[in-house]
């Protein structure tokens, strides 16, 4: 036995020899192979399963924030209170910082539109010139174009949904009631306005086609008889950098400004979609969870129907550790697997989601995402390479602690009363 002992540790340490033959060998008992095949496929079921979920939900959320950021900018500079005289000073400034791809200035103040029905809206004055850096409303145009925005003109751009709303089309005229008091003889007024309207936009968002109108910088200042914009904004080829970079344009302007970024402009939605992936993915671990239990429930049946082989393997010589880490080396090479396996299985399914939801809707004659209810159509994904490595890296924890129990069991088996009936 010695010989063997010395030939087998050459090629690799004897608990792990042992703990492969244990997984390659045929038991006995095939109810406990059965339950180890269960314990593969649940463990390889709930990492297949997170890891399509979870592709889905960045997908979705990319796209929503997409189609939020894709008509504003990832972060904004504004005077504390008062009108940004020095707009072109700011834009030269950022433009020099090579964490940003555009900056523009705009007006931004609540109004209220009237055609033969009335809207609240935001009123929205932006440069036709320097706007095309920082959203794609040029892009967006079904009916009339951004150069439209001409200044002296007074021409406005209105959501789809809010010329609906207010029964107008193009080439007619909406009177503008903004937030903005001037003192008459009379008494106080808020400022009016009549524009006509010269194109109409779809941004594909409800919160922006319903609720938001575009009118020229130069324009919407002569309205309000101010000199100066409400500030600039930014767009950054890194979103995420978003208030880092706007804070160091502010402290380079030298003054008191307000620094806001796309996460605290849309908090609530913003953190709600983090949220929800988080609390899915923890919800969802329970499917890997499920796994690693059968995996219990098959190494304590191993053990006990090993008992005589632990025994042997104890009077040859293998102290209660090396026992504890055969056991550990089979149970984890089961959860291995089944990660892997569901590993392959998930990035798979997410790849050709789009196809087997396509087979769905022929074979059921059903429509999934109909086009007239969603925004969104499709079914959107972004598998994220450290949503693949934290699932993965969690299966394999799990099925690592599955193994402890039933391996400490293992270790406390007396070789006396193991072989009393053997």
């Amino acid at each position: 036995m010695a010989p063997l002992h010395r030939h087998t540790r050459m090629f690799r340490p004897l608990p792990v020899a042992i703990g492969l033959r244990y997984l390659r060998a045929k038991r006995r008992n095939g109810f406990i192979s059965f339950i180890s095949m269960a314990s593969i496929l649940g463990i390889a079921l709930g990492v297949t399963v997170l890891i399509t979920t979870l592709a889905v939900m960045s997908g979705f959320q990319k796209e929503i924030r997409d189609r939020l950021l894709q008509m504003s900018a990832h972060a904004t500079v504004s005077a504390d209170g008062e009108p940004m005289g020095n707009w072109q000073h700011a834009v030269d400034v950022a433009m020099r910082d090579p964490r940003v791809a555009g900056a523009a200035p705009y007006i931004e103040i609540q109004g209220m539109l009237a055609g033969p029905r009335v809207q609240g809206a935001i009123v929205q004055g932006v440069d036709p010139a320097l706007e095309p850096k920082v959203s794609v409303l040029g892009e967006k145009m079904q009916k009339g174009s951004l150069d439209s925005l001409q200044p002296g003109e007074f021409n406005i751009l209105l959501g789809k949904e809010l010329a609906v709303w207010l029964g107008v089309d193009v080439g007619d005229s909406v009177v503008a009631t903004l937030a903005e008091i001037q003192g008459t003889p009379v008494g106080a007024m808020a400022r009016t306005k009549r524009f006509k309207v010269s194109g109409i936009f779809e941004a594909g968002s409800n919160e922006v086609d319903r609720g938001v109108a575009f009118v020229n910088m130069q324009d919407l200042e002569r309205v309000l008889r101010v000199d100066g914009v409400t500030g600039v904004r930014l767009k950054l080829h890194d979103m995420d950098q978003a208030y880092t970079v706007a804070r160091d344009l502010a402290l380079n302007l030298e003054g008191y400004y307000r620094v806001s970024d796309w996460t605290q402009e849309n908090a609530n939605l913003y953190h709600s979609l983090r949220m929800e992936k988080t609390v899915m993915g923890i919800l969802l671990s329970l499917i890997v969870a499920m796994g690693a239990f059968n995996l219990v429930s098959s190494q304590v049946m191993l053990v006990t129907d090993k008992q005589a082989d632990i025994a042997i393997l104890r009077t040859l010589g293998l102290t209660p550790g090396g026992v504890m880490q055969v056991f550990m080396v089979q149970g984890s090479l089961i959860g291995l697997m089944g990660t892997v396996a569901g590993v392959i299985g998930g990035i798979s399914l997410t790849l050709n989601l789009e196809r087997i939801l396509g087979l769905i809707e022929s074979a059921f004659d059903i429509k999934l995402l109909p086009e007239d209810v969603y925004y969104i159509t499709g079914l959107p994904t972004d598998m994220q390479t450290g949503d693949i490595v934290v699932i993965t890296a969690v299966a394999l924890l799990m099925s690592f602690l599955a193994t402890l129990y039933p391996a400490w069991r293992a270790a406390r088996t007396q070789p006396a009363e193991a072989l009393r009936y053997e």
